[in-house]
């Protein structure tokens, strides 16, 4: 009998057993935590830059300091970096780390394998 794909309750359960584990949790905590992510990866995959003043802009309902309060956290956990643009050294992009690019595309690839 050929092992049974994953359904959707399952994969749940099993995010939720890994919950107070990596951006799991820290990108869980909030809606602005999850759009954030959701932001960064988008420009990521779509080869665009985000200043971290961009980003604070788009989060949709989170004021500036508590954007940057995710910001800097979600960079200190290892997730995001900073990096200076050449041309104006008071821009700093957000770029995801390779780890969290890696854990986001095992994310995405186990949703796209779930059966209904």
């Amino acid at each position: 009998m050929p092992k049974e794909k994953k359904t959707l309750l399952d994969f749940w359960e099993d995010q939720m057993r890994q919950s107070h584990t990596a951006s799991n949790y820290f990108f869980r905590k909030s809606p602005s935590h999850y759009h954030m992510m959701l932001l960064v990866m988008s420009a990521h995959k779509e080869n665009k830059k985000l200043s971290v003043e961009e980003l604070k802009t788009k989060l949709f309902k989170t004021s500036r300091p508590k954007s940057a309060l995710i910001i800097t956290e979600a960079c200190e956990k290892g997730f995001f970096r900073l990096e200076k643009t050449s041309t104006d050294q008071r821009i700093k992009n957000i770029i995801p780390s390779d780890s969290f690019i890696r854990e986001f595309n095992e994310y995405l690839d186990t949703l796209k394998n779930i059966s209904y």
